[in-house]
């Protein structure tokens, strides 16, 4: 357990951290939690390099856990426009981040065999794109408002070009391209501290 006490504590602050920050808008596609949450598989990474899958996916559950609690605490707070969170939001983010996760130690323990960046990297993009895909269908897509038929969400459905410029899509598309952006180009950046950070650890690795 002491092994895993900073891998669960940075997955655990990220999650918690990235549920607060996406509250507040950067820009007019993005929220300031498209910049942290994308760490949550840096985290995921290293433990799964260091340590094996098996203790990365503990980790993992670990920060599903603090990302319920902390989306729970969220629709219990209620704001200008209703609750912080609304129920459809926390099973979407939820269920994105859990299969993601998951899908990112099965993929980075396929090609951990390989050249220092493939794992990490290949991983970290299915894995974004799977939790890209997932959150924003279930929370905004309007063919699924069952999940919470009482959550009006018709504001996402609104046609427009897609990030002001593209096709004419829904809102939710064009937020859920810049989001899968933003978390393209973090998979890059973050293969420098994957790699400063195994060295360390395990410097015969890599």
């Amino acid at each position: 357990m002491k092994r895993l006490l900073p891998g669960v504590i940075a997955m655990a602050a990220i999650v918690v951290a990235s549920n607060i920050l996406v509250q507040f808008l950067f820009g007019q596609w993005l929220t300031w939690g498209a910049f942290t949450y994308p760490f949550a598989f840096l985290v995921t990474d290293v433990m799964n390099r260091v340590y094996g899958p098996s203790m990365a996916r503990k980790v993992v559950f670990a920060g599903f856990v603090a990302g319920v609690l902390s989306s729970f605490v969220g629709t219990q707070i209620i704001g200008e426009f209703g609750p912080l969170v609304t129920w459809r939001i926390a099973f979407g983010s939820g269920l994105a981040f859990l299969s993601a996760q998951m899908l990112d130690v099965a993929v980075f323990h396929r090609f951990r065999q390989g050249r220092w960046w493939r794992a990490p990297l290949i991983s970290t993009l299915v894995g974004s794109s799977v939790d890209t895909a997932l959150f924003f269908t279930i929370a905004f897509s309007a063919t699924l408002s069952f999940v919470e038929p009482a959550n009006d969400v018709s504001w996402a459905g609104e046609v427009l070009p897609m990030l002001g410029v593209g096709p004419q899509v829904p809102l939710w598309v064009s937020l859920a391209v810049a989001d899968w952006g933003v978390k393209l180009s973090l998979a890059l950046i973050a293969l420098a501290p994957f790699r400063i950070i195994v060295r360390r650890m395990l410097p015969q690795v890599v």
